[in-house]
């Protein structure tokens, strides 16, 4: 008799509505706590209503269609994804007006752009190379339907975008393309998200935004105006809104926050503006040592780009987590009070969001301490 595991989706299910079936989860988890999500995405919305520019979330932040649902219905215009693979996930579980912001350039890569183009609501797309226009021309042209086409500006990443001085003739050449139709110019300063002063923060965003201000005039003056200026993120909430030239924001980390976002605002004496509500849940899995114990989550439950996670619930105040092996975490305590005893379940803010979620396949959803849900995160590991 074949032995069959239960899928991730399901090992955990039987918990639901249960009282304290958080504290029950098989763990490495992944866990939401629902009002806090919630919170966030209700904030972020009003930010961008105050001022005066729509809200286009990155979805590559949590690839989940359930929270893209939420962020839709708080009044988001659209979706940013990062991958072709991300968009056709989530277009596949009904999620709608993508923007792809990276570039698409491979044979294969346009072949599956035209395929989701004649299925997808909205799409666009990203070009920052001349000599992809006509490409993109003829993935659109295949696909039956007009292709919504944004000029990426280069504005001090260098990882993709044109120079702002080029990005005026390649918006004319994507107008006269058949096929396709400009739509606007992205611009997006992740150099600037995480800087902890909040003066330079916002001296280098505003002059990071102003090459942006500079080709939408340009384009204004060759009769080719934008119709949308997308951009900025969560570390620049309350900067890019209020400068004049942002149409749309692309933040994405602000639904659930991570320590280094949490880091950008505490480091400057302020406290964040969006609350953490997205934890790795953990179980102390040996504890022979007066002030170490080892947990079940390691390098693979955790992005290691950013260094360790913090403990947010579990464990006293000289605790602190560490990297144990690939599987394990280790709990260190200056004091032997603070350890955790065998058994015992901790929650841990993580370093960076992003590719956190991307290791695990859904998100447990909490309200307290019960598991009220399950969602499947339907773009996990779609990099391709």
């Amino acid at each position: 008799m074949t032995y069959r595991a239960l899928p991730a989706l399901d090992v955990n299910r039987h918990l639901i509505g249960v009282a304290g079936g958080r504290a029950a989860l098989a763990t490495p988890a992944l866990v939401v706590e629902l009002d806090v999500l919630k919170r966030n995405v209700a904030l972020m919305a009003r930010l961008c209503s105050e001022a005066g520019i729509a809200l286009r979330p990155h979805a590559k932040s949590h690839k989940c269609a359930s929270i893209a649902k939420l962020q839709r219905e708080a009044g988001a215009v659209g979706f940013c994804c990062a991958k072709l693979g991300e968009a056709e996930a989530l277009t596949a579980a009904g999620v709608s007006d993508i923007l792809l912001t990276s570039p698409i350039v491979a044979e294969q890569a346009l072949v599956r752009l035209a395929a989701l183009n004649a299925h997808a609501d909205g799409l666009m797309v990203v070009v920052d190379a001349p000599e992809m226009v006509t490409k993109l021309g003829a993935a659109a042209r295949a696909s039956g339907k007009t292709l919504g086409v944004v000029v990426d500006l280069d504005i001090g990443l260098h990882r993709t975008g044109i120079p702002p001085e080029k990005a005026a003739d390649l918006a004319v050449a994507v107008a006269g393309e058949d096929g396709l139709s400009f739509e606007g110019l992205q611009a997006y300063a992740g150099h600037l998200m995480h800087l902890g002063d909040a003066a330079e923060r916002a001296t280098k965003s505003k002059a990071a935004l102003e090459m942006m201000a500079g080709v939408r005039d340009e384009l204004t003056r060759r009769n080719l105006p934008p119709k949308i200026l997308t951009g900025g993120g969560t570390g620049t909430v309350h900067i890019d809104p209020g400068l004049g030239v942002l149409t749309e924001l692309q933040g994405g980390s602000y639904v659930f926050m991570d320590r280094e976002y949490n880091d950008v605002w505490t480091k400057a004496g302020d406290a964040p503006p969006f609350e953490t509500a997205l934890f790795v849940q953990t179980t102390v899995i040996s504890a022979a040592l007066p002030q170490l114990c080892t947990t079940d989550a390691g390098l693979k439950s955790f992005a290691t780009d950013a260094g360790p996670p913090v403990l947010a619930k579990g464990a006293g105040p000289s605790a602190s987590y560490f990297f144990f092996g690939d599987e394990q975490g280790g709990v260190l305590c200056g004091e032997t009070k603070d350890r955790p005893a065998l058994g015992d379940v901790l929650s841990c803010v993580v370093p960076h969001c992003d590719p956190t979620v991307n290791l695990y396949d859904a998100i447990h959803v909490v309200e307290g301490d019960t598991l009220v849900d399950i969602w499947p995160i339907e773009a996990r590991g779609r990099g391709f």
